[in-house]
């Protein structure tokens, strides 16, 4: 059965679990968002050897919406937005930066194929994230434009 809008969160413990899972999904992804600012000419290095247009661009764009929509899942800000944007985001970056199939050494084929899977089920969460976004959460600040 699935629940109503007003009863999503009612049984005993679950706003508390669902703040824990976005305080543990977007912190991680806001954290690698800082991550492209402290290490940003690792990642423009790394974006230039994967064919990357602007690499520091793309670097310091991508690090701008990890930070800050990591941050609005965390929080509970703009999840329909912060959720859509991270999922979108992850789909297309685990196929522009983790291009497995293309891998002839089997020991990077299997790291990049790590790091593709990861970006997937990331993208999975986010997008169901953003499905929850249109209700109220528990714990958030509660702003939304949708």
């Amino acid at each position: 059965m699935i629940p109503l809008q007003s009863e999503l969160f009612a049984s005993a413990g679950s706003g508390e679990l669902f703040l824990l899972a976005r305080l543990l999904f977007g912190g991680v992804l806001a954290f690698m968002g800082m991550n492209h600012f402290t290490n940003t000419a690792d990642m423009v290095g790394y974006a230039q050897f994967k064919g990357l247009p602007a690499p520091k661009l793309s670097v310091v764009g991508s690090g701008g919406l990890l930070l800050f929509a990591g941050a609005g899942i965390a929080v509970g800000a703009f999840p329909v937005l912060s959720g859509f944007a991270l999922g979108l985001f992850l789909l297309l970056s685990g196929v522009a930066m983790h291009d497995f199939w293309s891998m002839d050494d089997p020991e990077e084929r299997q790291n990049e194929m790590t790091s593709f899977l990861k970006n997937l089920f990331g993208a999975g969460g986010a997008f169901a994230f953003a499905a929850l976004g249109a209700i109220a959460w528990p714990y958030s600040v509660g702003l939304a434009l949708f």
